[in-house]
């Protein structure tokens, strides 16, 4: 999940050093600490170049002290090369070969965030909070995040079988699969029942034209009278900071969208809205889930609180962090969480999440009761939604309303195979003026 501002130019700075008379005793002070930590790691790093059992490079010293310095800090900080760092780039880019998953790793395990819409894995039947045990028959416990992902890449049409433990079960699934070439289709769009629905998958490239693009054959396709709009942000992992401040800014007529601040208390960028609303007012419900991360909470938080959308679904992952991506080197960048980001009512997202107006569980999954799901702040050294405030703080309520009682056979009997979506759909409908309703309900899918 990377909510990914992208500035890649090597930055000359960091090579430069300048020396300045120290002003007070305290950087003095501050100084002589450095010097005592720093001469504590070139101990250790002499002593180890010389002295473990097997000979081991400089470059794979520094490279295994940066990564653990990196990994002190939050899941989201890292340092890549080589293959890692081509990874990088086409994961924001939403092109690469591989499964379409999202994952994390907690405890030396590999934890599925989510599984990508209409890919192997999703096909396959791979869902959020399942664990990765194996890959091909192989123990993929205490890799590195990097690690586990490369070992899920490859080559288009190459088979891969992934051992999964999932919360709920007695025993480990083998689900075999073939990798393809993930071009994930960010934005389809449908009419159903005279409402538009708009899926969006992710927040890589021009998703934010694409949604924009929706919006205006939706609105030709109903000639004009949509009922409203389903946005469905479900499993949505996140991606690009301005395509999630665009596709806001379709459905706003101004106002803030998003704030990212930064350690200091005047380091503080906001992102506004610019007149004209795409979706014409009309009522509009946005689908979230625990899958629903990042960029997609920037959405979410925007709306709901200008109460421009009815947030639906389970609490969202919780990633309100920023990371800057910087190249470092032909074939290597520093990924660093730079900033929180807050929606317009000044809300942190970080590890609280966005908390649905209506709370619906997806009563058509029947592992849905059983199956753990993963947001942000069950990652270890997550970062708290600001300085000095605890974790329990944030923690949400996750009971599902009495009221959602059915069981999921019972609805699949009646044709329902996404309870969310229909539960939306028929909100919607409650919402738009009857005579509306009336002339919209001839209307077939028309895509």
């Amino acid at each position: 999940m990377k909510n990914i501002r992208k500035y890649l130019p090597p930055l000359a700075v960091l090579g430069a050093l300048t020396l300045v008379p120290a002003a007070t005793s305290s950087f003095a002070a501050a100084d002589t600490t450095n010097y005592q930590e720093l001469e504590k790691f070139m101990s250790v790093y002499e002593r180890v170049k010389a002295n473990y059992v097997d000979k081991v490079d400089d470059k794979t010293l520094i490279k295994g002290a940066i990564d653990g310095m990196l990994s002190s800090l939050d899941p989201h900080s890292s340092y890549v090369e080589a293959s890692d760092f081509d990874q990088l780039k086409t994961t924001t880019d939403g092109n690469y070969g591989g499964l379409g998953l999202t994952v994390s790793i907690e405890d030396g395990a590999v934890k599925v965030i989510a599984p990508t819409e209409d890919t192997p894995a999703w096909r396959a039947g791979v869902k959020a909070g399942d664990y990765i045990t194996h890959i091909n028959g192989e123990l993929v416990y205490g890799l590195s995040l990097d690690e586990a992902v490369s070992k899920m890449r490859g080559e288009p049409g190459t088979p891969i079988k992934l051992t999964i433990v999932r919360p709920g079960r007695d025993k480990p699934l083998d689900l075999t699969m073939n990798r393809e070439r993930i071009e994930v289709r960010a934005v389809k769009w449908e009419i159903r029942d005279g409402i538009g629905y708009i899926n969006i998958n992710t927040f890589s490239g021009n998703v934010a034209d694409q949604t924009k693009a929706a919006l205006v054959a939706i609105d030709k396709a109903t000639g004009g009278h949509p009922l409203g709009y389903v946005v469905d942000l479900r499993s949505n992992p996140g991606g690009l900071l301005d395509q999630a401040v665009d596709v806001s800014d379709a459905f706003l007529e101004g106002g803030e969208i998003v704030s990212q601040r930064g350690r200091e208390k005047d380091d503080i960028e906001r992102y506004y809205a610019r007149p004209g609303d795409l979706a014409h007012g009309l009522p509009v419900v946005v689908l979230v889930d625990a899958g629903t991360a990042s960029a997609s909470e920037i959405v979410a938080g925007a709306l709901q609180d200008h109460r421009r959308a009815l947030i639906m679904g389970e609490k969202s992952f919780g990633k309100g962090s920023v990371q800057t991506v910087v190249q470092t080197g032909p074939d290597a960048a520093l990924r660093l969480t730079t900033a929180r980001y807050y929606t317009p009512s000044g809300r942190s997202v970080q590890a609280g999440g966005i908390d649905p107006d209506i709370a619906v569980p997806q009563l058509t999954d029947p592992d849905y009761k059983d199956r753990r799901v993963v947001r942000e702040a069950d990652l270890r050294r997550h970062l708290l939604a600001q300085s000095k405030v605890e974790d329990k703080l944030l923690e949400g309520d996750d009971t599902p309303d009495p009221r959602f009682s059915a069981k999921a056979d019972e609805l699949e009997k009646k044709g329902i195979k996404d309870f969310q979506l229909y539960y939306a759909l028929n909100t919607l409908k409650r919402l738009a003026a009857p005579a509306a309703v009336a002339s919209a309900a001839p209307q077939k899918k028309s895509r």
